[in-house]
Formats: C-alpha cells, structure tokens, sequence
C-alpha cells in the first residue's frame, strides 16, 4: 500500500451548520443507518490497479475500518452529486477528475446507499481536508482485502472488484439509425446526424441502465462512438468526452467495422453496436460485438 496520508485536524465531528439530511435514518425494525435521504460514496481508481480508501477516524460509524469516501445525501441531492462532493470534502478528489464508470446500489427500504465507480481523468493525490478520515491510501486491488473493511464496503467490494477493468462501449451506426425513422432526414442529413447527437450526448450524460448492456449494477456510463457518412460528416462535433465522432472517409460499414475491433483491441466489453443492417450486424458479430436495432435508443431513459 502507497504512503498514508495522515489527518491533522482535531477529533470530532466538523463544526458548524448541518444538511437536514445529516442526520439518522431510522427502519422498522429500529435498524439505524446514516443519512436522512440516503448516503453514497465514490470508489475512484486510478487506472493503474489503485483504488482510493479511507481509513475513517474512530469517533465515526464503524471508526477504525476503511471504506471509500462517502456520506449523508444533501436533500434535494442525487447520489452521483453527493458522492463527488463528499470525496471532494473529505479526500480532496477533483471535482472535474473522475470519469464516471458505474453505480451499484443497496436499497434497504428506508434507506439506499449509492457506490458511485470512476476511473480518475488525471493523476491526484488524496488530501484529508476534514475530520473524518485516520488516513488517505491508493491501495492496490489486490490488497484491498488485507485490511480491516467497513462492514458495507466489504460485503459489496467482490462484485464491485470484479467490475473494475469492464468498460463496455457503443458504437452507433448513424446513417441506418437516422434512416430508420421517416422524419425527412434525407432533406438534411446533417442536421439529422445532429439531432442523433444530441441524444447520444445526453445518454452519455445521463448512463444506461445495466440491463440495457447486459451488465451488473443499476447504472453504466459507456464509451460511445457515432459513425457519420456522406452528407452527415458535416454534422457538428459533440463536446462530449465519452462521445467520439467517427467521420467515415469511405464506407460507413467499413468504418462501424473497424471502431468495433479497435475498441475490441483496447479491453473494451461489451461493445454494443447499434444498427439493423444485416450484413454489418454480421460482420461486427463475428468479431465479438452484440447488436441491437435502432429502436434500442428511444427505449433508453
């Protein structure tokens, strides 16, 4: 395990005004858990087989154990919003430095706990900027089970361990996706390829659910490529970081073709193509891709 950093600050919880939602949670059963509306953390890895830990002060729930950053949600806070800041609060993770990978959640009834999964963008290292942390470690995964675990991390780190190198990617075939929907996109193509872009960047905002790629956990964020063609090259180019746009110099089928296997060759799985042409959707099969139609994009939310 790399270097700790260690906490300066006094014991105790933090001073000053409180979120209606830091307080606790009570079930029927009387079980007690933190966080009016709920808590969520971040499991930030670092792309080389770290993942960032919390070595939690002994006044806290479970003190003494280590966990991820995390903590009560604000109200009116989505739990993606809460985990960024409480990592950000507590361990100095920029705000603007994680790529968002997955969420896997536990709902107990009267109260949900969010993991939110990130791969950093940029290498940082860990600041204990509260009380609530003993020390801050990127630990390798392989070690992670060496140390004394918060009892809810530990139950769910197997499954989210065995998800930390998954990576699924979407490659959108744009002209057999806008021809699919008689809309008059063949008066402007361009424009069409556009609007298909505005709603592949709000997907790539917003995530699949898992069941919608076939993979575990409530939501994913993959990579997506959107291939143009033709007159649609022209479209505009999204900002989007998880949203490359593929404009084909020659055949768009020849392009879908080679974004797959490209992606393939990076470790991305599963790569999902998007398309109802039959020979591609042959094609980007035998090289390991799963293929759904263009209807597959409306029925996402």
């Amino acid at each position: 395990m790399d270097d700790e950093q260690p906490n300066t600050a006094p014991p105790g919880p933090p001073p000053g005004p409180r979120d209606p939602g830091d307080a606790w949670a009570t079930g029927p059963d009387g079980t007690r858990a933190w966080g009016r509306f709920g808590a969520a953390g971040l499991l930030v890895d670092d792309g080389a087989g770290r993942v960032l830990l919390q070595h939690r002060v002994e006044w806290s729930h479970h003190g003494g154990t280590w966990g991820i950053p995390g903590g009560a949600r604000h109200q009116h806070e989505d739990p993606v919003t809460a985990a960024l800041r409480e990592s950000a609060e507590e361990a100095g993770v920029p705000l603007d430095g994680v790529d968002l990978r997955h969420t896997a959640l536990l709902d107990l009834g009267f109260w949900t706990y969010t993991t939110v999964v990130g791969r950093a963008s940029r290498p940082f290292e860990p600041v204990i900027a509260d009380r609530e942390s003993i020390a801050l470690a990127w630990v390798p995964v392989d070690e992670v089970t060496d140390l004394p675990l918060h009892p809810g991390f530990g139950a769910s780190w197997p499954a989210l361990r065995a998800a930390v190198d998954t990576t699924p990617h979407v490659v959108v075939d744009a002209a057999n996706v806008v021809g699919s929907v008689p809309d008059g996109w063949w008066r402007d193509r361009a424009g069409a390829a556009d609007r298909l872009l505005a709603r592949v960047t709000a997907l790539a905002a917003g995530g699949l659910p898992g069941s919608a790629i076939d993979l575990p956990f409530a939501t994913w964020w993959p990579r997506w490529s959107v291939v143009l063609e033709g007159e649609a090259r022209s479209a505009a180019a999204t900002s989007a970081p998880a949203v490359d746009v593929v404009r084909a110099t020659g055949s768009g089928d020849d392009a879908v073709l080679a974004t797959v296997e490209a992606a393939r060759a990076a470790g991305d799985a599963p790569v999902v193509v998007v398309t109802a042409d039959r020979e591609l959707r042959a094609r980007v099969e035998a090289v390991g891709a799963v293929v759904h139609g263009p209807g597959w994009l409306p029925d996402q939310p």
